[in-house]
């Protein structure tokens, strides 16, 4: 395969993966998955929570498809979806764990109009602790802030932080 359709497939991969995490987030973490990603929803204490698992388990095919597309033959492209799917979840870390939840040291300030949407989409996905009447299950491509606030507006609130004082 040349470098250019293997960096298109690349491409693509990392376009589709916003797809597959809001798949994953609404329907696997947010309903079957909740006994992992309810962690997530509640105060962390300490550096790891069990919804970490899921880097773990998001990351096995993107190894395996590496794997076999340098190592055991299989079609070329595998390596650059496997590679697609390893970017996005690199992006997804700095941007959800670095950036959001400030999980590493430094402090990002988002000045762009686009940071402090998929910012704020995050903190209002947050702002509910239970495994429904949450909004905002993609990341990298968010809702407009206000039509997310208007929905939980909708759900009377229902299930929501008590504000901090």
């Amino acid at each position: 395969m040349d470098w250019i359709a293997g960096l298109a497939l690349f491409l693509a991969t990392v376009a589709a993966m916003e797809g597959v995490a809001y798949a994953a987030h609404r329907w696997v973490m947010h309903g079957p998955g909740w006994f992992l990603h309810a962690s997530h929803h509640r105060a962390r204490d300490g550096a790891w929570e069990l919804n970490d698992l899921y880097a773990v388990i998001f990351a096995c095919p993107s190894i395996l498809l590496l794997l076999g597309g340098v190592q055991l033959g299989w079609w070329p492209g595998f390596t650059w979806i496997g590679a697609g799917i390893a970017a996005y979840g690199a992006i997804y870390f700095g941007f959800h764990d670095w950036i959001v939840h400030r999980r590493l040291p430094g402090r990002f300030v988002p000045r762009s109009a686009y940071m402090k949407r998929i910012v704020q989409a995050h903190r209002l996905h947050h702002a509910v602790e239970t495994k429904g009447g949450t909004v905002s299950f993609g990341f990298l491509v968010a809702p407009r802030p206000e039509a997310l606030k208007a929905q939980l507006r909708l759900r009377e609130r229902a299930g929501m932080r008590a504000p901090l004082r």
